[in-house]
């Protein structure tokens, strides 16, 4: 099966393989390249450091490389699924008890990140809002305990 991953996602994701390609991959190749020239390899720590350095930023690189080929690159805006949670829907959820208001967009697994409010379509908050729509109550269980929440709004785009 294809990971999702919207139209952002796969281009932050395209950024930062850009970005490990065009400037990190050079400056470590730079680094080892200064280091060498320092003489013996084997106690030469900015060596050591560099190369290991470098198979972090390969590593990474052929991880997203994977990921983008076979990612399914959604476009949201184009989804119309009216008041109904899909992947993409930016949600609005009013907790039942304190009031508090969040906002949530439900994203694919690696564009994931709850800092900036996208949450992964495979976790436990997203799979309970898939299928609800605007005005529905629902119930989530989280680590922290249950939590009840009004859906307040869904929107796409």
């Amino acid at each position: 099966m294809r990971a999702p991953l919207t139209v952002q996602g796969a281009q932050r994701l395209r950024a930062e393989l850009e970005e490990l390609k065009s400037v990190k991959r050079p400056a470590v190749i730079n680094a080892i390249a200064e280091a060498r020239a320092h003489g013996d390899l084997k106690e030469n720590a900015e060596y050591h450091a560099a190369r290991e350095q470098q198979g972090f930023i390969e590593g990474r690189i052929k991880q997203l490389e994977g990921e983008l080929s076979h990612a399914q690159i959604i476009d949201v805006s184009t989804l119309n699924a009216g008041s109904k949670i899909v992947f993409g829907a930016r949600v609005e959820l009013e907790d039942v008890e304190s009031g508090e208001v969040t906002r949530y967009q439900i994203v694919g697994d690696l564009e994931a990140d709850i800092k900036q409010g996208l949450i992964a379509i495979s976790s436990p908050v997203a799979r309970a809002l898939i299928g609800k729509h605007e005005g529905d109550s629902v119930t989530i269980e989280a680590p922290g305990g249950t939590h009840e929440y009004d859906i307040v709004s869904v929107a796409y785009g």
